[in-house]
């Protein structure tokens, strides 16, 4: 029986390698190679790194054969792309050309291409691009146009910082690999209109002292260092976990981050277990969105946030467990898309001492039908308390009115879209989300006029009756 068909494996094989002896490869200039695009954009790279590679394919859908006297980059190595045909990479060695490719009638062909582009000493993005020429036997010539943007960033590489430092990077980006520390004593301010781009598994350690100083027209921005897209509608910056996060170690008081867009990142902010007397963070008009992890986890510790958005994490948007807490006109949204097995909006517990908890003016909401979780340790202080708020949880007990008082409990009705109806874009199709109120909200005029903060999370002025939550409709 092996007998048998080893001898009919062979003679199939004898056959194909006939019809491939027999193809008739056409001369004429009517007979042209298909492709899978006109245009190999590879978006934008920073200058001096390796870009990801980006394919497209060669299609024969002629009758007959075609061969390609050559496949060639037009400019060799003036711009900076490299590209790969039938596992040939176009170099110096062999002219950045691939001479003598056939393709059979039917037939097709991938081709891989990357770039590094040059330093191009200029503020902004700078167009660059190529040629990819195939020359047919026939004599006609059929090019692909490879092209790139390509940005120049400061590099910062495994940044100690042991003296009071500015970073300021208003002017172009700052590309982070190997992460930033700051020692014990030591201050690191971040100017407004600065954005930090940060490798994988790299973000900011803090020992010291951490101040984040955006403005309302002129905001930090730190996010993961990929510009490439994933799939063609979905960005690498949609994608949680792009970056380390940044860490408060026990030894790190007096921080302040206002203004500051944080994304995309692991845990977005960690606090560790300190002297609950001393306050540790306070942000101000910020926005932590879309972490693998938390988006801020405090533990023993003493925050405050206000006019603060953080939204759309697998672990819980915002774990208190223990410590002291003020928290104000505040966005805590659930709707992580890439986990069913997302945890709650907001996590406060009492594994240590909750010295004090006081949630205001804020808007606990998501998917699921409850997103507030709350667990007290036997022996531990418990103290919190949440009012002139709008939370999606069942209605608490008339007994617990003293820990809620002035809030809203969202329908549970229709799970599915309440949630989601104060807000103006909810899409986790595309992992596109706009976190202010819509029209439908009910957190509109909701808010407690003496204790909501004069502006919202952009600026803008809270006038009459404010809108629970970080934004005013």
């Amino acid at each position: 029986m092996n007998k048998i068909i080893t001898f009919i494996l062979l003679t199939f094989g004898l056959l194909f390698l006939s019809c491939n002896d027999d193809e008739r490869f056409s001369t004429s200039t009517a007979d042209k190679l298909t492709f899978s695009g006109d245009i190999i954009s590879l978006d934008t790279v920073f200058s001096t790194i390796p870009s990801s590679t980006k394919s497209f394919w060669v299609y024969n859908k002629n009758n007959a054969g075609i061969r390609c006297s050559n496949i060639r980059l037009e400019s060799g190595n003036q711009t900076g792309f490299r590209v790969n045909v039938n596992g040939l990479y176009l170099n110096s060695t062999n002219g950045y050309r691939a001479n003598d490719v056939m393709l059979y009638h039917g037939d097709s062909l991938r081709i891989f291409v990357e770039v590094t582009s040059p330093v191009n000493n200029e503020v902004t993005p700078k167009k660059i691009s190529d040629n990819l020429i195939f020359q047919l036997e026939s004599g006609v010539e059929q090019n692909i146009k490879l092209q790139a943007w390509s940005w120049d960033a400061t590099k910062i590489s495994s940044l100690h910082v042991n003296n009071d430092t500015t970073i300021d990077g208003s002017s172009r980006p700052i590309l982070v690999s190997g992460g930033i520390t700051i020692a014990k004593g030591a201050v690191l301010n971040i100017a407004a209109g600065s954005v930090l781009y940060f490798d994988s598994a790299v973000g900011i350690d803090v020992y010291g002292r951490l101040h984040i100083e955006g403005r309302s027209d002129n905001e930090v921005v730190i996010r993961g260092s990929r510009l490439d897209k994933m799939f063609d509608y979905l960005p690498y910056d949609r994608m949680s976990g792009q970056w380390k996060g940044v860490h408060f170690y026990e030894s790190s008081y007096g921080n302040s981050i206002k203004y500051c867009d944080i994304h995309s990142a692991f845990n977005g902010i960690v606090c560790d277990s300190s002297d609950v007397d001393n306050v540790k963070l306070n942000i101000e008009e910020s926005t932590i969105h879309n972490c693998q992890g938390y988006g801020l986890k405090s533990v023993n510790s003493n925050i405050a946030l206000l006019n603060t958005q953080i939204t759309n994490t697998l672990n819980n948007c915002i774990y208190i467990d223990g410590g002291k807490a003020i928290i104000n006109a505040c966005t805590i949204a659930q709707f992580y898309p890439f986990d069913s097995n997302r945890d709650v909006a907001f996590c406060f517990l009492s594994n240590h001492a909750l010295k004090s908890m006081s949630v205001y003016n804020s808007l606990i909401t998501g998917y699921a039908d409850d997103q507030l979780y709350g667990g007290k340790t036997a022996g531990k202080d418990f103290n919190y308390k949440f009012s002139n708020s709008i939370i999606r949880t069942p209605v608490v007990s008339t007994s617990d009115s003293v820990y809620f008082s002035n809030v809203i409990y969202e329908s549970t009705v229709n799970a599915d879209s309440v949630g989601k109806n104060h807000f103006v874009k909810i899409d986790a199709d595309n992992q596109y989300y706009d976190f202010h109120l819509s029209a439908k909200s009910a957190a509109i005029n909701k808010a407690d006029k003496t204790t909501a903060p004069t502006s919202d999370r952009n600026g803008k002025k809270r006038i009459g009756i404010p809108d629970v939550g970080a934004y005013e409709y």
